[in-house]
């Protein structure tokens, strides 16, 4: 048996973090210190990463150190002081965001974490592993949104979660989902077969991209706290972060808040059914509101009936590229949602290319509170400190049922309204 294996969620799992890049983009702040080693609130960037595993149940954590490598293993040593072993793959010439990994690959024989050295985070882990295992395979990444998706490489990924295209930033995208690789994967094995010899390697490049292809590449949506520390700004924005208590309580460990928003009407211009992407027009301020909840901390979780599956007037691809375009538009005005829930179905009958399997009386279509209660369950939401904001009794009476509290909006009080409401409340 491994000697790092741990008792963890359904397997023995465990971690190891690339701390060997150079840190050029903040090397402005100490150009003496390897940029794990960075220090945010009081501590490095590493120690930060090393608590939040510790706490999680992790016994033992491999580091892969180059650039003033003797530095990380001078303050972290056996990792005896942090109550967690600690071992060291020295990269004596740089091998990139994936070379060392073959010198694991013999010794690896289940699901193991990789993590980038220059993240704050605080994640349930146990979560994302479930949806790997679930998923079988050979790579799982947690992506989420962030509020400058235009200048982000983004994953694209089907209702399961399979990644059907990356982006690269200078790719050419329409409209698209709002998903970051955060810098968190779950590898098999299998993944690790490319690797021939030690050899400078891009994990994304290199072992993530080509295994798309193949149907083995996942990505697991997490609102979770994960940033990087790539530029003194984001270093700061971090230490408030971590200050102020919002890193730890994001951990879906913890019960979140939310603001559940209704779509037509609310978040975009209402046109009766819409079914096409051309007719998705947002708002005025709308996207500086949901600028405002991602900010609060509360999660942003859009709940829309959409009859329009069940009438057959649109397909499920249809609907998707209505809300990448949403996604998109957002995004350009540095605001994102944290999901999105729908309701298909529609009771009556006699629509000429009407679905038949959508033709239900269901749970989860407002005013009854399915779709609030899936996502209240998904993200362990405390549904007493959330919020409902839509522009129907309908919205309203879904909100009520669910123990939300709820905010009618109209065309002469708009969601920017409303939000600021929230606020003052």
């Amino acid at each position: 048996m491994r000697p790092w294996n741990i008792s963890f969620g359904v397997n023995k799992v465990y971690a190891i973090i690339t701390a060997g890049g150079k840190g050029t983009r903040v090397a402005s702040i100490n150009q003496s210190v390897p940029k794990p080693l960075l220090p945010v609130a009081g501590k490095p960037v590493l120690q930060h990463q090393i608590e939040c595993l510790k706490r999680q149940g992790f016994a033992r954590v491999t580091l892969t150190i180059g650039h003033l490598g003797e530095k990380i293993r001078e303050y972290f040593g056996d990792g005896s002081r942090f109550g967690i072993k600690i071992d060291y793959i020295q990269e004596d010439t740089p091998l990139g965001t994936a070379g060392a990994l073959y010198y694991i690959k013999n010794r690896v024989d289940d699901d193991f974490f990789l993590i980038n050295g220059d993240l704050i985070f605080d994640v349930d882990l146990s979560r994302m592993l479930a949806f790997h295992k679930a998923r079988h395979g050979a790579a799982t990444l947690l992506v989420h949104p962030n509020d400058h998706p235009d200048d982000s490489s983004l994953v694209i990924a089907d209702g399961e979660g399979q990644v059907r295209v990356w982006l690269s930033k200078e790719d050419p995208r329409g409209w698209v989902q709002n998903r970051v690789n955060a810098g968190i994967h779950l590898l098999s094995p299998r993944a690790l077969n490319g690797i021939a010899r030690p050899q400078k390697l891009d994990l994304d490049r290199d072992i993530l991209k080509p295994l798309i292809s193949s149907g083995e590449v996942y990505a697991y949506r997490s609102p979770e706290y994960v940033k990087d520390m790539g530029t003194p700004d984001r270093i700061a924005q971090v230490e408030r972060d971590l200050q102020s208590g919002l890193v730890g309580a994001k951990n879906l460990r913890n019960p979140q808040c939310a603001v559940f928003l209704d779509r037509d009407g609310t978040i975009n211009k209402y046109v009766g059914f819409l079914t096409r992407p051309e007719e998705m027009e947002l708002i005025d301020g709308a996207a500086e509101a949901i600028r405002q909840i991602n900010q609060s901390g509360c999660l942003a979780i859009v709940v829309t009936n959409q009859p329009v599956i069940a009438r057959g007037d649109v397909t499920w691809e249809r609907l998707g590229e209505i809300h990448r375009k949403m996604e998109t538009l957002l995004g350009r005005a540095g605001a994102y949602l944290d999901d999105i829930f729908i309701c298909p179905h529609h009771p009556d009958r006699g629509f000429p290319g009407e679905i038949p399997a959508y033709k239900i009386s269901c749970g989860c279509r407002k005013p009854k509170p399915g779709l609030l209660l899936q996502a209240a369950k998904q993200y362990n939401i405390d549904l007493s400190k959330s919020w409902m904001i839509g522009d129907s009794q309908q919205d309203m009476e879904a909100g009520r049922c669910a123990g939300c509290q709820t905010i009618l909006v109209s065309e002469h009080f708009p969601l920017k309204d409303a939000v600021k409401n929230i606020g003052s409340g």
